[in-house]
Order: C-alpha cells, then structure tokens, then sequence
C-alpha cells in the first residue's frame, strides 16, 4: 500500500531546506539543496512510520 504525505519546505536565513510532515509528529529534516532535501524527507518518513509501526502509534 502507497501512502502520499505533504510535506512544508521552507528555506532559513542561513540557505539550510527545512521540511516538516505535520502527518507525522516529529518528523522533519534539513538540508542545503533542495535534491538532498527530497531524498532526506522520504527517509524521514520511512523512519517515522517504522517507529509508530513498532510502538503500535496511529
């Protein structure tokens, strides 16, 4: 089964990418490139749902 999930990219004063899933309680990452970025959300991601998989969270 494919889950989709929204992610909030937002760029800080620095030039760091920050991507939240408000999905997904604690689940953010930053990067310095936008491709990074992309690549660093969906392993967030995979982590996240492992976790609440493991500890039985919904």
């Amino acid at each position: 089964m494919t889950r989709e999930f929204s992610a909030i990219i937002e760029k800080d004063e620095d030039g760091w990418f920050i991507a939240t899933v408000p999905e997904l309680e604690g689940c953010h990452t930053q990067a310095k490139s936008m491709d990074k970025l992309l690549v660093r959300v969906r392993e967030a991601i995979e982590l996240c749902l492992e976790v609440c998989k493991r500890y039985s969270i919904e």
